[in-house]
């Protein structure tokens, strides 16, 4: 085949398949990467309801409870004022467990959201220094309740809460108290909700380059030289919403351990009216716009055709997408874009169905039911000394069980896509030991800031003053 022929072959299969992500994405482990956070056509219409990361895990300075982490609206540029962005009080964002291995949701717990402008003659977001989300000088304040909903009924567990100001600059904002708005639920439950910067780390512009990978660009189909990774989210700020709660309030009493099967999703009515007065109307039942358990399915392992079905279907109807797994586009793309590398199985990949629809034996198996979630073992430890590559580096608290903030998961899949996942599954901490699959990654190890060491986790929003894009 000729060069330019091929050439547009190729560049017509990434346009199906969303590749851009392919090689990052690919079907890899449960809660490996996350999404480049424009996975679908409606949702990428619609930033404050697109759910773009989910984190759960045993959170590491209180053993005895989870962390339940969901990022949404994407992208958000920390000067981007004087409109500074705001969750959505036309949307309902709900964080979903469920302990009994039917993919149904247990427990959820709903977040809404309010605003209030205290005066309305000003185009000013702020009107003087800012030290607090309830600050007589920050003009324009966001509330929430949050709402436990279980098949016995639904609790209020918080109302009134503060949502934290943005970020803006050392003008507006002398001092960012980074743990400013985490709310005290009662019973050793914490809860936040805010701006945050965004804890995911990926190279997205050379993978969306027809799935470069910068310190393998030699070996590329197209040839470039190699050169260290660029995070394609740095110094970007997300809307964090975090809960930490006791173990026991997620599984099934008895219980003090188990597995759980955990996602997020947003909410919106089905009829929106523009009123015609600057003003907006909704009424109707309320859809599923968004879900996130395992990043980048939605992305790259479900065609375009289905994106927006997947997004408004429940995990528990998983199946309709079986095939998707078991025959993965991406994997023959992969071989193709990296010709010289030990080619991966394109057909029967069953290992990828337990990896990310029914969990893994002996790690975080929750039954038959095929189910797109993030499964977690409560019942495995933190570790002290946290591994980036999770099971594959011999920590069981990390990837593929449940996900960590800083869990490169990235450098995971990539992995174990190019190997292939048949050690990984026999073994369980079996490593993939072909090389150069073995040392194949994206340049991007970590996020560039710290996360914190207690509740919220998240770091402090970047500032507006100080935003310099990528770099």
């Amino acid at each position: 085949m000729k060069r330019g022929v091929l050439l547009l072959a190729l560049v017509g299969a990434v346009a199906a398949a969303v590749v851009a992500a392919a090689l990052v994405g690919v079907v890899g482990p449960s809660g490996a990467t996350a999404s480049s956070h424009r996975e679908a056509p409606l949702i990428s219409d619609d930033p404050a309801a697109d759910n773009t990361d989910t984190y759960a895990f045993v959170s590491p300075d209180k053993p005895n409870t989870v962390t339940i982490i969901a990022n949404y609206y994407p992208f958000q540029d920390p000067a981007g004022g004087p409109n500074y962005y705001r969750f959505d009080p036309t949307v309902r964002y709900e964080l979903k467990v469920d302990n009994n291995g039917d993919a149904e949701e247990d427990v959820t717990y709903r977040f809404r959201f309010s605003t209030s402008v205290g005066n309305g003659n000003t185009f000013l977001y702020n009107t003087n220094q800012v030290t607090s989300p309830t600050d007589p000088d920050l003009n324009v304040k966001q509330t929430y309740s949050v709402t436990r909903v279980t098949s016995g009924g639904s609790t209020v567990l918080g109302s009134g809460l503060p949502v934290p100001p943005a970020n803006i600059g050392p003008r507006s904002n002398p001092t960012y108290d980074e743990f400013q708005g985490v709310g005290n639920l009662g019973g050793g439950r914490s809860v936040f909700a805010g701006p945050r910067d965004d804890p995911f780390f990926v190279d997205l512009g050379s993978i969306f380059d027809l799935g470069g990978l910068r310190p393998f660009n030699a070996a590329h189909i197209i040839p470039l030289k190699n050169e260290g990774g660029e995070d394609g989210v740095r110094n970007y700020n997300v809307f964090s919403i975090a809960l930490q709660v006791p173990k026991t309030d997620l599984l099934q009493a008895p219980m003090a351990d188990g597995i759980i099967g955990i996602y997020a999703s947003a909410e919106r009515q089905t009829i929106r009216v523009l009123n015609g007065d600057g003003t907006v109307g909704t009424s109707g039942d309320w859809v599923q716009v968004s879900r996130l358990g395992n990043p980048l399915i939605n992305e790259v392992v479900i065609p375009l055709g289905q994106k927006d079905l997947w997004n408004a279907s429940d995990p528990a109807d998983d199946v309709q997408f079986l095939n998707r797994y078991t025959t993965p586009e991406l994997a023959g793309l992969v071989n193709f874009l990296y010709p010289t590398l030990p080619d991966t199985d394109t057909m029967n990949r069953d290992d990828l169905v337990a990896v990310l629809l029914t969990g893994v034996p002996g790690l975080n198996f929750t039954g038959s039911t095929e189910a797109d979630l993030l499964r977690l073992n409560t019942g495995i430890a933190p570790t002290k000394k946290p591994e980036a590559l999770g099971v594959l580096a011999g920590d069981l608290q990390g990837f593929p069980n449940g996900r960590r903030l800083a869990d490169d998961v990235t450098d995971i899949e990539i992995r174990a896509i190019a190997c292939g996942y048949g050690s990984f599954l026999n073994g369980l901490l079996g490593l993939c030991n072909l090389s150069p699959n073995n040392t194949l990654n994206d340049g991007v190890d970590k996020n560039k800031g710290n996360f914190l060491n207690s509740f919220p986790y998240v770091a402090a929003p970047n500032q507006g003053y100080e935003h310099s894009g990528h770099r």
